[in-house]
């Protein structure tokens, strides 16, 4: 779980394998390069396969799920 307060934001950084954000409380933008995807409460964000941030708009909680293969 991940609490960021608005106006925080994770810096860029890489893919850690599969991965989704499922936004518990809040309001939270994920982005790619040019690209970014808005997320609210019951939203579940798939983390894209490059380098990305992910940014608090409104007080936020999110729950990150990572699938590592061996």
């Amino acid at each position: 779980m991940i609490a960021l307060t608005a106006g925080q934001m994770l810096s860029e950084h890489e893919n850690p394998g599969e991965a989704t954000v499922h936004v518990l409380h809040g309001w939270v933008r994920l982005g790619a390069g040019e690209m970014s995807w808005d997320g609210v409460p019951g939203d579940l964000l798939i983390v894209p396969d490059r380098r990305h941030t992910l940014e608090a708009l409104e007080d936020a909680a999110v729950l990150l799920t990572v699938a590592k293969h061996s």
